[in-house]
């Protein structure tokens, strides 16, 4: 095992292109895997001489210890990858994860913001300071092109094409995608833009960033986040708002304009259209109460 899941890792990050949230939710996993072995057996088996049995029994330890059903089914993708690799490698002759069943998810609505509450969140940053244009040029990007936080800090100067508005983006897997951007964006970005200062002693990789930290070098994801919390504390907006929910708010308001499935999912750079799927429920949702609001004969009897 303490060779085969680094080389399982290895293979994830280099051949797959995994996100490295995946790799180190995976990595996590695999610790508590480890430590049920270690205290339940005594030992750390070989790949080799793990059974379904072992396998039930360490699903039953996490229902035993109440992890969310989101957890254990994470858990077992982890594990059912693994003993494929395996036995593509010829570690393993069988996977003894493969028959082991997958607790129901129920799939939670996406949390986003009204156009309004948007509109508030993006005047929150004061335009009369290099930092504040460079979150009004973050909000306004994160919204205007449904962008991951991780997209975004990935940006690189060179990324942006001012005459065709669009963004060249890295998304998951290493998937490339074009991103446009609404006028409102492209102005907050060419503000930004007036007063970036890149630090001229940092790496290239970090100076030719779109969005810099006040060292002038590569913001990080973390820190977009920081820099959310502090907006959402001085607009009062929901504090479960994160930089996600701007995505989140840019798909609903799109279908809720009547845009259809197909493009949405392009935007987002979703592989599949079932992942898409989940924000017509939230525009279906929000019909709904409209109209239960609105209609003299829908209100419900007891």
């Amino acid at each position: 095992m303490q060779t085969a899941i680094p080389a399982f890792l290895r293979y994830l990050r280099i051949e797959r292109n995994s996100s490295e949230q995946t790799i180190k939710a995976y990595h996590d996993d695999f610790e508590s895997l480890l430590a049920y072995f270690g205290d339940r057996i005594g030992q750390v088996p070989r790949p080799a001489d793990v059974t379904i049995d072992m396998l039930r029994g360490y699903v039953t330890y996490l229902h035993d210890c109440q992890y969310a059903r989101t957890t254990i089914a994470r858990r077992l993708a982890c594990l059912r990858s693994f003993f494929r690799y395996c036995c593509r490698e010829g570690i393993t002759q069988t996977n003894p994860a493969k028959p082991l069943r997958t607790p129901r998810v129920g799939r939670k609505l996406p949390h986003f913001l009204t156009t309004e509450q948007v509109a508030v969140l993006l005047e929150a940053p004061p335009a009369n300071e290099p930092m504040g244009l460079r979150d009004r040029a973050i909000l306004e990007t994160l919204y205007s092109a449904g962008l991951r936080v991780a997209e975004l800090v990935g940006i690189g100067v060179n990324d942006w094409d001012r005459g065709a508005n669009i963004l060249r983006v890295l998304g998951k897997g290493k998937k490339e995608r074009i991103a446009p951007v609404g006028k409102y964006a492209v102005a907050a970005l060419d503000r930004w833009m007036e007063v970036r200062t890149p630090d001229p002693r940092a790496a290239a990789a970090q100076r030719d960033a779109m969005f810099l930290n006040k060292y002038g070098r590569r913001l990080t994801t973390r820190s977009v986040g920081r820099m959310l919390d502090k907006h959402l504390r001085l607009t009062g907006l929901d504090k479960i708002t994160s930089p996600h929910t701007l995505r989140h708010s840019f798909a609903t308001h799109l279908l809720d304009g009547g845009a259809d499935l197909r493009s949405v999912q392009e935007l987002l750079g979703h592989k599949s259209l079932t992942t898409t799927q989940i924000y017509t429920h939230v525009s279906t949702r929000r019909m709904r109460e409209t109209y239960e609001h609105a209609h003299p004969h829908a209100q419900r009897t007891g």
